[in-house]
């Protein structure tokens, strides 16, 4: 009889939790003017598990030919959103993708434009203290479109050697070693499971877990792996993206996935205003965007860099006093009569 009390009193506990982390929505459309029959974009002020929460969303249908998804980029440096908006024929939606590096205002994530694949996954990732001469290899993470308008979350290998990303479906480890430099091939070969002969002529599909050209449209490239099959599963120990107990921090974020009926969900959410809006964990984000029906999502570059425009007007506030942060890469959407 304890052991019901005590299921009883932990399901009420985990209703509860569940109850608190429903967080209401409003429709914004309005405050935009006119917007396609495709496009609609949602708002809250609502609390986060108790919390000052400020956040936004966009749906596209993936599926309206009115609406057309691409990626922004610029070449050698970085420009604010507003920027890209104004250079780009005043796109529908400009939000911040990839993250990068300060040093050489490039992308180190993959990134596909118009079917290319211009920018490519940072695949080494050095050790601190004694372990300075050694590297870790992740796959990075990254959402795409193909032509047929298909979204897709994928962990990717790239080299600048190969036309395409490799796409993996399921996550796996990271693999340690001391070589800054990795190219396809090592790479593959140190993913060649189950003593599988490894001679430089592997069928990739014969890997555990395979890998496939991924043929994507447009890409954009970031990670943690939020969302697979619908179920929360971050995959941040896999990518090495957050150290120790960074993954548990609140911080603006930026987040897309996809619904099983065909849309595509683009979130942003303020952070680092106390009392105000104090961003979301990255379980907080994952919990959100499951509660909005998505299958597969990702996280992106977050921070001072979150920014979502909506026909060229901001959407949260920034957290850098400075406005929106400069970055090399955008996803757009385009709309179309």
């Amino acid at each position: 009889m304890r052991f019901k009390k005590t299921s009883l009193f932990f399901s009420l506990l985990l209703f509860v939790a569940a109850l608190r982390a429903q967080v209401k929505w409003t429709n914004m459309d309005t405050a935009f003017g006119k917007l396609p029959n495709g496009f609609h974009v949602f708002k809250s002020t609502d609390s986060l598990d108790g919390k000052p929460f400020i956040a936004w969303y966009a749906a596209a249908d993936l599926n309206d030919k009115h609406l057309h998804f691409s990626v922004d980029t610029s070449k050698g440096r970085r420009l604010k959103p507003i920027q890209f908006y104004e250079r780009g024929n005043n796109p529908l939606l400009v939000v911040n993708a990839c993250f990068f590096s300060y040093e050489t205002n490039k992308s180190l994530n993959a990134v596909i434009k118009d079917g290319k694949l211009v920018a490519f996954n940072t695949h080494s990732i050095p050790l601190k203290g004694k372990d300075t001469f050694t590297y870790w290899h992740p796959l990075g993470s990254a959402i795409g479109i193909s032509k047929k308008r298909k979204a897709d979350v994928a962990w990717l290998v790239t080299d600048s050697t190969k036309h395409f990303a490799y796409a993996s479906q399921s996550v796996m480890d990271a693999f340690k070693d001391s070589s800054w430099s990795v190219d396809f091939n090592s790479i593959i070969s140190a993913k060649a499971a189950h003593n599988l002969p490894y001679d430089g002529h592997i069928d990739l599909h014969k890997l555990k877990p395979p890998f496939h050209q991924w043929r994507m449209q447009a890409a954009v490239g970031g990670g943690p792996v939020l969302l697979q099959n619908g179920q929360i599963n971050i995959t941040n120990n896999e990518e090495k993206r957050f150290a120790g107990k960074a993954i548990a921090d609140k911080h603006p974020r930026t987040c897309m996935g996809y619904t099983a009926d065909g849309k595509l969900i683009i979130m942003v959410i303020q952070g680092r205003f106390p009392g105000i809006a104090e961003g979301a964990t990255l379980q907080q984000e994952a919990r959100l965007l499951q509660s909005l029906g998505c299958v597969e999502a990702l996280n992106l570059d977050g921070g001072g860099s979150s920014c979502m425009l909506i026909k060229g007007k901001e959407t949260i506030k920034p957290s850098d006093k400075e406005g929106a942060r400069a970055a090399p890469v955008v996803f757009v959407i385009k709309a179309t009569k």
